[in-house]
């Protein structure tokens, strides 16, 4: 769930100026200092505008408990799928204390596979990973702390994406989202006397759900009568229309490792893509492979972003939502995809309601 410097700032000039921002390139360490000094200017606004009129501070911690569990056994997925798209011969692959073990007796295989696992960490500095040669071809493969901080960062990032739109999405326009510290959140709302209205906002998680679209009769006739047994009618994001899909999910928001808005080949109209982990890919295989021929859904908070139909089973983990969205609109549903898919959530630190400064 990697977040972009041109996302980040223009998220928070977005609560500002109502704009909206696209996936650019991942930012440099120099770009960083922009965007620390972006969030500066921004906390100085809105502290000058808190002064004044007063208002809300609220204080998150985000939960980072599951990131190690979540590191390792990303790992190990990443091995299995190394391992058997490279036709290496293995045995043993487990989680075990906090590392990844696998038996290769092929010297060679175990090159590959560390050979192959290193060009993706280069990349993804989350995916960093140690080595440590057991013995009798057995190879234990650990989470670098740096990719156990990178992740922590990223989450915190994708935490304050989903602040910013869900207080966009709530008509909340003026406020400063900001770091504080490793794991925590600041929200400062200038004039907002009653910070129970934004913490209320927030209770509630992002569900993102992928469900089979129920043919067995039209969703209006459900819709009017009562739908079958394990069924439901749900409406569109954009074009309003009922779908009749089924209760039960195939695939959740756990299942989402990236989302981001862009943009159709050829037809350049805006679009949201997103990505499924390793698991999460196997499981969406499966489902598509049994459901060639038919609609299958992909729901945000019980409304349907898009029902297409699938047409081949769907291997790669890769995903594109259309919809005739806006940019506004793409960017938007990437970002809820993304908040329905960390692995913590925000538990509440402080709140307290700032009083104006007295006039002198």
């Amino acid at each position: 769930m990697t977040t972009t410097l041109q996302q980040r700032i223009t998220r928070m000039i977005v609560v500002l100026t109502m704009a909206s921002a696209i996936a650019l390139p991942r930012a440099a360490r120099a770009e960083e200092t922009q965007l620390d000094k972006m969030r500066a200017k921004i906390s100085a606004f809105v502290g000058n505008m808190m002064e004044k009129q007063g208002g809300s501070r609220i204080v998150y911690k985000v939960d980072t408990d599951g990131l190690r569990e979540a590191a390792v056994t990303d790992l190990r997925d990443d091995v299995y799928k190394n391992l058997r798209d490279g036709h290496i011969a293995f045995s043993g692959l487990a989680i075990h204390d906090g590392s990844v073990e696998v038996k290769i007796a092929d010297a060679k295989g175990r090159d590959q596979l560390e050979r192959k696992l290193t060009s993706v960490a280069n990349t993804l500095p989350t995916h960093a990973f140690t080595v440590t040669d057991a013995g009798d071809g057995l190879i234990r493969l650990t989470p670098a702390d740096a990719a156990l901080a990178a992740r922590q960062h990223d989450l915190v990032e994708d935490s304050i994406a989903m602040i910013e739109q869900r207080l966009k999405d709530n008509d909340i326009k003026l406020a400063s989202v900001q770091p504080d510290g490793p794991d925590r959140i600041r929200i400062f709302l200038p004039g907002m006397m009653e910070p129970e209205r934004v913490i209320a906002i927030f209770a509630k998680k992002v569900r993102v759900s992928f469900r089979t679209v129920d043919l067995s009769m039209p969703a209006e006739q459900a819709e009017l009568s009562s739908p079958p047994a394990g069924s439901e009618v749900l409406f569109g994001f954009k074009d309003k229309r009922s779908y009749l899909v089924s209760k039960d999910s195939a695939l959740d928001g756990d299942d989402i490792s990236y989302a981001g808005p862009g943009f159709a080949t050829g037809t350049k109209d805006p679009i949201a893509s997103f990505t499924f982990n390793a698991r999460g890919a196997r499981r969406f295989a499966h489902v598509t492979e049994e459901n060639i021929g038919k609609p299958f859904a992909i729901v945000l908070d019980d409304r349907v972003i898009s029902a297409p139909v699938i047409r081949e089973p769907i291997t790669g983990g890769s995903v594109q939502i259309s919809g005739n969205f806006t940019l506004e609109e793409a960017n938007r549903v990437a970002m809820l995809l993304r908040a329905g898919a960390l692995p913590g959530h925000l538990s509440l630190v402080e709140q307290q309601v700032v009083q104006p400064a007295a006039k002198p």
